[in-house]
């Protein structure tokens, strides 16, 4: 993408692991801050900023290509808290296509709509599915649409899995252009041992955690009410949880390129802290509490 105007940065994560929840607050914070801010949701289920516009419909990208019609900016955006612009990419017809694809498609109305150079943000935040093994999710970190990515994962070894091969991606893309790691962000971490995990994994793998986000109730309570946590609670800790990880990514210039760990040795680390675990004291861990 030539001309980028603001930062650009993707932030993936495994399907479930509060990808969309923390890009939204992440975005909801940098507007706050008085910064100009686009939310691109890049996933099929077409429910990204659901929580930034209060769950007001919005017309997909896709859907709206799909009608043949001249489309306009305004017919597949829509202003929520506080300005942040709200673009969803949409995905295909249910059984037909591929829903990466759809991410290509998108970008490049978008381009053609002048959308960056007339509402000239200063953050851009793709919030992408983290199934890289679909070539068409690795577009934004691939084709220089972003020159930077933050990856959401839990001390769940799936979400640990999905983190790394992002890892894998980002190694592979970067030499040639493409985007450097900004970090991991811990969401969801409870026990004691699940910063521990995501700790270790990051050393493992040459990276580093931008924030830890813990697991909290105001988090559902504020979705229930269709807002983020710092539209619905903005006094709450958790809501200041979010603005320090939006002021780091806004400062962080420390990009990497990830060493990713091979299946083999991902499963053999996995299985250490599986022993880990439960040999910890019961005060720290339950059986039930292990993964």
């Amino acid at each position: 993408m030539a001309n980028k105007i603001g930062k650009h940065i993707a932030i993936y994560g495994k399907g479930g692991i509060g990808k969309s929840t923390t890009t939204s607050n992440i975005s909801a914070a940098l507007a706050e801050a008085g910064y100009r801010v686009i939310q691109i949701g890049c996933d099929p289920k077409s429910d990204s900023t659901n929580t930034l516009r209060g769950n007001n419909y919005l017309p997909t990208v896709l859907d709206s290509l799909r009608e043949g019609n001249k489309i306009h900016l305004d017919d597949i955006s829509v202003k929520g808290f506080n300005g942040v612009l709200c673009i969803e990419s949409g995905g295909p017809v249910p059984g037909v296509g591929c829903a990466g694809r759809g991410i290509n498609a998108a970008v490049s109305l978008l381009q053609e709509l002048n959308l960056f150079e007339e509402f000239k943000p200063d953050y851009v935040l793709y919030d992408v599915l983290g199934d890289v093994v679909c070539g068409g999710f690795a577009v934004p970190i691939r084709d220089g649409i972003t020159d930077r990515a933050y990856v959401v994962s839990s001390s769940d070894f799936m979400a640990v899995y999905a983190a790394n091969n992002l890892f894998k991606a980002i190694n592979k893309y970067a030499p040639t252009g493409g985007a450097k790691l900004g970090g991991v962000i811990a969401n969801s971490i409870t026990a004691g041992y699940s910063r521990a995990i995501i700790d270790d994994f990051t050393r493992k793998t040459g990276t580093k955690v931008a924030g830890y986000v813990n697991r909290s109730l105001v988090v559902q309570q504020s979705e229930l009410y269709g807002k983020t946590v710092i539209e619905a609670n903005p006094s709450s800790e958790q809501a200041d949880i979010y603005r320090n990880l939006a002021k780091y990514i806004a400062e962080n210039e420390d990009l990497v390129v990830p060493n990713p760990l091979g299946v083999s040795e991902l499963r053999d680390w996995a299985r250490e802290w599986g022993d880990k675990i439960y040999n910890l004291d019961a005060g720290v861990v339950s059986g039930a509490e292990a993964i």
